[in-house]
Formats: structure tokens, C-alpha cells, sequence
């Protein structure tokens, strides 16, 4: 085991938080985007299904 002690991570300039503000805004916004698209591929499917019979 070594004495070292681990390095506490340094703050964020007001830059930085805003540019990871806007990242976590685009990741949310296209998770949400991915979701609707399932969503709607998945509903289009049944419902094709459904009017074939099936």
C-alpha cells in the first residue's frame, strides 16, 4: 500500500460548468428523442400487426 493521498479533483472554472450544463442538456434531450423515436417505431408496428390479423 502506498502513503499517497489521493489528489482531490479541482474545481470547475464557470466555463467549464456551463459547457458541462449545455453537454448534460444535449444528452438529455437526445435520450428523450431516442426514447420517443422506440416508442413510436414499437407503436407502428403493433398496430400494423394488429390491423393484419395478426
Amino acid at each position: 500500500m502506498s502513503d499517497e493521498t489521493p489528489e482531490t479533483p479541482r474545481r470547475l472554472t464557470p466555463e467549464e460548468e456551463k459547457a458541462r450544463k449545455r453537454r448534460n442538456v444535449a444528452i438529455f434531450w437526445s435520450l428523450i428523442g431516442f426514447i420517443v423515436l422506440i416508442f413510436l417505431v414499437t407503436l407502428q408496428r403493433l398496430t400494423s400487426n394488429i390491423a393484419a390479423g395478426g
